[in-house]
């Protein structure tokens, strides 16, 4: 099977199986996925939703945020991994939001990672849920699936090499949609430790499923 023809098969399927693939995080406008998405760094989406109602009643705004306090809004953050870390940054991108965009959030990679606690993968989620940009979010479920399934070459060892490999091959039209399906396939199906290969379909192409049963 070629890369072209592995990319179809995959490309296939979750057209087939998964034909509506979104983030899982909750929000209601760009503000909301930034702060949701902050958030999620090393934490998990269901506990991400469970904090953020608390904190866009009270912090609805770039605006009302960048005027908070440190121990204003710690208190809401604490079940979430990382909440030191994770409470200045939220300050500190309200404030530049304000700052430097009008208390809107840009629709630019270069952009929005200027912003306090906005890398890459960040930007790139942002940018192709809101505005279904072709930019692809490599997180840990997508490096993981995207190698098991060999859609990535081995030498790609870094989420921006996996990234360039991903964006190659699969059509722009359908890059914001495929971060989606490797992330919720590697989040239900393709686990880290124990993968439910049983009941994937995609084991019959899948390079880990191979060497995992050889």
């Amino acid at each position: 099977m070629t890369k072209k023809e592995r990319y179809q098969f995959v490309i296939d399927y979750f057209e087939k199986h998964m034909p509506v693939a979104e983030t899982e995080l909750t929000y209601d406008n760009p503000f909301e996925l930034l702060v949701a998405v902050i958030l999620s760094a090393q934490c998990t989406d269901k506990r991400v939703n469970m904090t953020t109602p608390d904190i866009f009643k009270r912090y609805p705004t770039a605006q009302k945020m960048s005027k908070a306090t440190f121990d204003d809004l710690f208190p809401l953050i604490k079940s979430i991994s990382y909440p030191n870390n994770k409470t200045k940054h939220l300050i500190g991108m309200a404030q530049m939001l304000m700052e430097q965009f009008n208390g809107e959030v840009p629709m630019t990679v270069e952009e929005l990672i200027k912003l306090p606690g906005v890398g890459r993968k960040t930007a790139n989620v942002i940018t192709s849920v809101i505005d279904a940009q072709p930019n692809m979010a490599v997180d840990t479920h997508v490096f993981r699936v995207s190698k098991r399934l060999a859609l990535v070459s081995e030498k790609a060892s870094t989420p921006l090499a996996v990234e360039k490999e991903l964006i190659k091959y699969i059509p722009k039209e359908l890059i914001h949609k495929a971060h989606h399906w490797l992330i919720l396939h590697g989040r239900y199906t393709c686990l880290a430790r124990n993968p439910k290969c049983a009941e994937c379909g995609l084991k019959e192409m899948c390079k880990y499923y191979k060497e995992e049963n050889t």
